[in-house]
């Protein structure tokens, strides 16, 4: 009688244990399996970079003090924004998905700083069209929370090899990452 009761206790104990292990664990588990959902900070050189792959979205902040600026890549939107310190202005541009780095791209140069395991880098010019951006919130809140209360103009991608129209000491040049040198040219007040 007694070795029933401590066979009892035990199938509780471990019944009871079992549960618990399987009501903490799984949720565990099941984070594993979609990391995509879980933001990834790092830095690479003067750039913090924050990764929300859920969300498409990667935001910058380049502190270099030569080209200060803070950037959003929405890439489920395919916009590029950047704020550009010196002249307190945003330019909001289409992103061509072909040529800037992927979100995969972007997460392992968190974890390396060797640029060597990289796409060779790509140079790009975008020229800002003269109208100004009136309802940065159709852009979603990051962009506008980005662009608040500093004018926000678009800008177009010049092709490759055309010529510029524009004085090119107009133009504002930025780095984003080890990828890719972007310029962004035009008549910005300050610019």
């Amino acid at each position: 009688k007694q070795l029933h009761k401590v066979e009892r206790d035990n199938m509780k104990h471990i019944t009871v244990s079992s549960i618990l292990v399987v009501f903490f664990l799984t949720p565990s588990l099941a984070l594993r399996n979609i990391s995509d959902s879980h933001p990834l900070d790092g830095s690479v050189g003067t750039q913090l970079i924050h990764i929300n792959a859920f969300r498409g979205m990667v935001s910058i902040r380049d502190n270099n003090v030569l080209s200060q600026w803070d950037g959003i890549l929405d890439y489920k939107n395919a916009l590029f924004v950047a704020k550009l310190f010196s002249v307190m202005a945003c330019v909001l541009a289409k992103m061509d998905q072909a040529i800037f780095p992927s979100l995969d791209d972007i997460s392992m140069a968190l974890g390396r700083q060797d640029s060597s395991h990289y796409p060779s880098t790509h140079g790009l010019t975008y020229t800002v069209l003269p109208s100004r951006i009136k309802n940065l919130a159709q852009y979603g809140i990051l962009v506008k929370d980005l662009c608040r209360d500093v004018p926000t103009y678009f800008a177009h991608q010049q092709k490759e090899g055309t010529a510029l129209a524009v004085d090119p000491t107009s133009c504002f040049a930025i780095q984003l990452l080890s990828f890719m040198g972007l310029s962004i040219c035009g008549e910005i007040p300050g610019l």
